[in-house]
C-alpha cells in the first residue's frame, strides 16, 4: 500500500516527467481577420421599443463595455448615446420602458469582494435623454446591508395607478434591529413603484420564503411561488403555487413543482397570467415525458387543460407580446425553432413577413407598442446573423433598422443542415452538419462540437463559433446527443453527468459517422466544446482515446466532486449536488481525475471570475496533464466572467484554436 506519503511522491514524480511534445503555431493573418470579424461582440445585446413606438433603447458594445444608445424614428434613426457602461464585470442585461420618455435597466454585478464569486442585481432608472438617472431598488437606512444581493425587477409594466410598475423587492433585516425604527421583515415583497419619483408603496408584504409573483400584466398579482423552507442555507428546489380569484386578496393552493431531484423537474410550472381568459399557462410533463403548454382556470374550478404539446419534442417556450406581456403563442424546436401562434392575426402576420424577408425564415416579435400597431421584429436565418425591423401595422410599412453583427454584412456564410446520425446501439441521434460555404465535400477537416448544459439543445440557427470554423475549411458536426433537453425525458436519461457514458458515446459516434460518410479524414478530426461541451470535449479524450486527433475546451467542468465541492459556498450548492449523484461515475466521469488515458494534444481556455464553472476546474486539468507528461496549454482571460464577453478574448479565443488545430492535425 501506496499511503498519503507515497501518493504524494508519485505524484512529485511525474511532475518531474517532461511533458510530450506540443505543436505550436502562430495564427496567419487570414486567421486573425476572421477571427476579428467571428468574435466580435453582436451588435446589439438589447432592443425595446417605447410605449408610443417611436423610440427604441439599445444596448450595443462599447470596447469591453457597453453603451445604452437611443434611435429615434421621428429624426431618422440618429443613434444618440445617453448612458456608458466601460466596466467589463458589470452587465446591463435589459432596458424597457415605463412609459415613453422614462427607462428602467438591470445590470448584473460580478464581484469577489468577499473572497467568492457572486453576482448581484441592481436596477437603474433615467430618462431618453440620460438624465435623472437613480438606482430604483431602496436602502432602507445606514444599518441595512446594502441593497441585498437581488435588485429587483418588474413583474408588471402597469402599476397599481398609471405611470407606475409593479416590481419585486428584496426585504432586508437591518443591523442594530434593538432600536424601534429598524427593518426586521425579510424576504420578496411586491412595491409599486412611481416611475418618475422612484417612491415605493408596498403591494405584497414580503415573506421570507417567497420566491415568485406573477401579475396580469393588469397591475393585479394573481400567482405566488413560496420554496419549501430550510434551516441549511441552501435551495430546496421544492415550490408550492398559490393563486387568487379576480378581485379577491386571499391566497389559494394552485399546484406543487418540484426541482430538487437534479434530473428533470415535477409538476406544473406556472408562467403567465391571461386574465381575459382567467387563466394561468405554465409547463408539466405529459404521460410520454415530454414537456407541454397547459393552463389552470383561476376561478376556483382548478380546470386544467392541455393547450400545445408534442409527441417528438418538447414545448419549450411562451411567447408574449407588448407591455401587457399578453400570451400570444408558444414555441419549440423539431430540426428548427418554430413558434405556434394562438392569435390568428399575428399568424397571418408572420406569413406575410416571411414572405417579404424569404432569406430570413426566423421572425421572432422582440416588443411592441403600447398598442400593438408597431412592432419590433428580429429576422435572421442560418447565413444571416440578424436584422432588426420595426414594422407599422397601420402603414403597412416595414423599416429595416440595424443588423445584428455589422462586421459580418455581405460576407457568404455556411447553410446548417439537419442531419442524424445512428449511435452504438443504433438510436438515431439529430444534430446539424455545417460545411465549408465553397469548396469540396469529402475528406474534410472536421470538427465535432458538443453544446454546453447539460439540459441544452442546439438548434438550426446562426452560431459563430461554427461559422468561423467552416470559414476556415472545416466540416462542424454539433450533435443533441442524449442527455440534452427538448426531446422528452427519455432522452435525457439521469442528466450529462450521471448518465455521462450515453452521452459521450454518441458524442464520439458523431465522429465515427464524420468518417464513415468520407465528410471527415480520420487523421483530420478534432473536437471543439465550450463548458458542458467542453467537459464533453475532455471525456471523450478519456473514453475513446486517440479518435479525436485534439482538444479545445472552453470552461470545462474536468472534476465533478470539485464541482460539487466549489457550489457548496452557493444557495445552489445542494441541488448541484444532486444533480452530480454519487456513485462511480463521479471518479470514472471526471477528465481531470483520468487524464492519464488521454492521448491527444489540450488547448483550454477560461476566464478568472466565472461564476458557472470556476477556473480551478481548468487549471486542475492543466495540472493533471503536465503531471501525466501530456501536451497541453491553458489560456486565462482576467477579469471575465464564463461567456468571455468581449471581442479581444473571443479572437483570441477562434485564433489559437485554429492555429492549434492546424498544427496537430498536420493541415
Amino acid at each position: 500500500m501506496i499511503g498519503r506519503f507515497g501518493a504524494a511522491l508519485c505524484g512529485l514524480a511525474m511532475a518531474m516527467m517532461p511533458a510530450m511534445a506540443f505543436a505550436q503555431a502562430a495564427p496567419s493573418p487570414e486567421a486573425m481577420a476572421l477571427a476579428a470579424k467571428f468574435g466580435a461582440r453582436e451588435g446589439i445585446e438589447s432592443a425595446s421599443l417605447s410605449p408610443d413606438g417611436n423610440l427604441l433603447a439599445l444596448v450595443v458594445p462599447d470596447g469591453d463595455g457597453q453603451k445604452l444608445v437611443i434611435y429615434n424614428f421621428i429624426t431618422g434613426g440618429a443613434l444618440h448615446p445617453i448612458l456608458a457602461n466601460p466596466h467589463p464585470a458589470e452587465k446591463i442585461t435589459a432596458c424597457r420602458w415605463p412609459t415613453s420618455s422614462r427607462l428602467f435597466c438591470t445590470v448584473v454585478v460580478h464581484s469577489d469582494d468577499l473572497g467568492t464569486l457572486i453576482t448581484y442585481t441592481r436596477m437603474i432608472a433615467l430618462d431618453a435623454d440620460g438624465r435623472k438617472l437613480a438606482v430604483v431598488t431602496p436602502r432602507a437606512s445606514s444599518r441595512s446591508l446594502y441593497f441585498g444581493w437581488f435588485g429587483g425587477g418588474v413583474i408588471d409594466w402597469n402599476g397599481a395607478r398609471p405611470g407606475q410598475v409593479l416590481m419585486t423587492r428584496e426585504f432586508v433585516p437591518e443591523l442594530g434591529t434593538d432600536t424601534r425604527s429598524a427593518e426586521t421583515r425579510e424576504g420578496l415583497g411586491v412595491d409599486s413603484v412611481d416611475v418618475a419619483t422612484l417612491v415605493h408603496a408596498m403591494v405584497e408584504a414580503p415573506r421570507p420564503t417567497a420566491a415568485e409573483f406573477i401579475s396580469d400584466g393588469l397591475g393585479h398579482v394573481r400567482v405566488m411561488a413560496v420554496e419549501e423552507a430550510t434551516n441549511t442555507g441552501y435551495a430546496t428546489g421544492k415550490y408550492s403555487y398559490y393563486y387568487r380569484k379576480a378581485g379577491e386578496r386571499s391566497w389559494n393552493p394552485l399546484t406543487k413543482f418540484d426541482n430538487s431531484t437534479g434530473v428533470l423537474a415535477k409538476g406544473f410550472e406556472p408562467t403567465a397570467v391571461d386574465p381575459t381568459l382567467d387563466v394561468v399557462y405554465g409547463f408539466d410533463r405529459t404521460g410520454d415525458g415530454h414537456r407541454a403548454l397547459f393552463s389552470i382556470k383561476l376561478d376556483g374550478s382548478g380546470t386544467k387543460a392541455l393547450v400545445l404539446g408534442r409527441n417528438d419534442v418538447d414545448i419549450d417556450g411562451l411567447v408574449t407580446i407588448g407591455r401587457q406581456r399578453r400570451v400570444v403563442g408558444a414555441s419549440y424546436a423539431t430540426d428548427r425553432r418554430l413558434v405556434e401562434y394562438f392569435d390568428p392575426a399575428l399568424n397571418r402576420l408572420r406569413t406575410a413577413l416571411g414572405t417579404a424577408l424569404p432569406d430570413a425564415p426566423q421572425i421572432g416579435i422582440i416588443d411592441a407598442s403600447a398598442d400593438e400597431n408597431r412592432l419590433l421584429v428580429l429576422a435572421s436565418s442560418d447565413t444571416d446573423p440578424g436584422v432588426i425591423y420595426r414594422l407599422d401595422r397601420t402603414e403597412h410599412k416595414l423599416e429595416r433598422v440595424l443588423p445584428m453583427r455589422p462586421e459580418l454584412d455581405g460576407m457568404p456564410l455556411a447553410p446548417m443542415t439537419p442531419v442524424s446520425f445512428p449511435a452504438r446501439d443504433g438510436t438515431m441521434i439529430p444534430g446539424y452538419l455545417t460545411l465549408p460555404p465553397n469548396g469540396p465535400r469529402t475528406g474534410l477537416p472536421a470538427i465535432v462540437m458538443p453544446h454546453g448544459g447539460p439540459a441544452a439543445r442546439d438548434v438550426w440557427g446562426f452560431d459563430w463559433l461554427a461559422q468561423f470554423f467552416a470559414a476556415r475549411g472545416f466540416a462542424v458536426l454539433q450533435p443533441n446527443f442524449r442527455g440534452s433537453s427538448g426531446y422528452g425525458a427519455g432522452w435525457f436519461q439521469k442528466n450529462g453527468f450521471q448518465s455521462w457514458r450515453v452521452a459521450i458515446g454518441d458524442v464520439n459516434d458523431a465522429g465515427h459517422w464524420l468518417v464513415s460518410q468520407k465528410i471527415a479524414d480520420p487523421a483530420h478530426l478534432a473536437i471543439v466544446g465550450w463548458s458542458y461541451g467542453g467537459y464533453a470535449a475532455l471525456q471523450s479524450g478519456v473514453s475513446e482515446p486517440g479518435l479525436f486527433k485534439a482538444i479545445v475546451a472552453v470552461a470545462p467542468v474536468t472534476d465533478l466532486s470539485l464541482l460539487r465541492d466549489e457550489k457548496s459556498r452557493y444557495t445552489s450548492g445542494a441541488l448541484v449536488e444532486r444533480e452530480i449523484g454519487e456513485g462511480e461515475h463521479v471518479t470514472s466521469g471526471s477528465p481531470a481525475l483520468n487524464a492519464g488515458r488521454i492521448a491527444v494534444p489540450v488547448l483550454l481556455f477560461h476566464g478568472d471570475k466565472d461564476i458557472n464553472v470556476d477556473i480551478e476546474q481548468s487549471r486542475e486539468m492543466e495540472s493533471r496533464l503536465r503531471r501525466a507528461g501530456k501536451p497541453v496549454d491553458l489560456v486565462q482571460f482576467k477579469g471575465l466572467d464564463h461567456q468571455l464577453d468581449s471581442a479581444a478574448a473571443r479572437t483570441t479565443l477562434l485564433s489559437r484554436s485554429d492555429a492549434f488545430l492546424r498544427a496537430n492535425l498536420g493541415l
